[in-house]
């Protein structure tokens, strides 16, 4: 790998990293753009290139969330209950999505997917100025497979690790928000494992991959990325409870907008 390349990685790592421990969200969403503009670079095709980059930023989550969770769960944040409780509807969703969409769709609609998605993300919280009532308790255990199984899905179409879905969704059922960023750090684990497997097993006969490729994992930039987001992550999750978190993500939401509008100039210019 080229040592600029290498650094580019390096520090995208590292923010990931970071946002992932004090937002909660982040780490697959900046991941994705970036790593679909490098291998784009490197030659890879429009379609390949969205593909791997999802499958890489999902498996980059597997190691920043057991750095996160061990600081949240340190803080005694983590609710292991619900981690157990969603985890069988997380493994079938995350099923569905790498096995299933992934060989169905060209990577020129999840291109389109991830950037509407996410556009709608930044949106969400620019007009977020309060936490999610509390309106609920957690469902029953149906309630709860449902609620996994959409989890892992959409997670594993977007390569990120569901915070933004399951931390409001769990301050909904009066779970308090550090608990519930915690249990999300907890949940991405599973999230990430499930869908990385599933996405090196159907990438794997893909033609056009770049050199030292495992399915659609692409391995140099997972290095780099792991390393040194797995440094920064523990960093966020303890800088969260000092710093204006509300005013971050306003700045966040911008940076969402600048990525989702990429994705889906990429997804528009794309063959037929």
């Amino acid at each position: 790998m080229p040592d600029l390349l290498f650094l580019e990685l390096a520090l995208l790592g590292l923010c990931s990293g970071f946002l992932a421990g004090l937002l909660g969200v982040g780490g697959g969403m900046v991941l994705v753009p970036f790593l679909t503009y490098f291998l784009d670079k490197r030659g890879v095709g429009p379609d390949l290139s969205v593909k791997m980059a999802i499958a890489t930023a999902m498996a980059t989550i597997v190691f920043t969330s057991i750095s996160s969770l061990r600081a949240h769960h340190g803080r005694g944040a983590v609710r292991w209950d619900i981690v157990r409780s969603l985890a069988p509807g997380i493994i079938t969703g995350g099923l569905l999505a790498s096995l299933g969409v992934f060989a169905l769709l060209r990577g020129k609609y999840l291109a389109l997917f991830f950037g509407v998605f996410i556009g709608y993300m930044a949106l969400r919280m620019l007009r977020s100025n309060s936490q999610p009532t509390a309106t609920r308790a957690l469902p029953g255990p149906l309630g709860l497979y449902g609620a996994g199984t959409g989890l892992g899905f959409i997670s594993g179409l977007v390569g990120a690790g569901g915070a933004f879905i399951s931390v409001p969704f769990m301050m909904r059922c009066s779970v308090p928000m550090h608990m519930a960023v915690g249990t999300s750090a907890a949940l991405g684990f599973p999230i990430a494992v499930v869908n990385a497997a599933g996405l090196i097993f159907t990438g794997a006969g893909d033609a056009g991959r770049p050199e030292y490729s495992l399915g659609y994992l692409w391995l140099p930039a997972l290095l780099a990325l792991a390393c040194c987001s797995v440094l920064t992550a523990p960093l966020g999750a303890r800088a969260a409870h000092r710093l204006p978190v509300g005013q971050l993500k306003r700045i966040f939401a911008t940076l969402l907008f600048g990525l989702a509008a990429y994705m889906l100039w990429k997804g528009l210019s794309a063959g037929s």
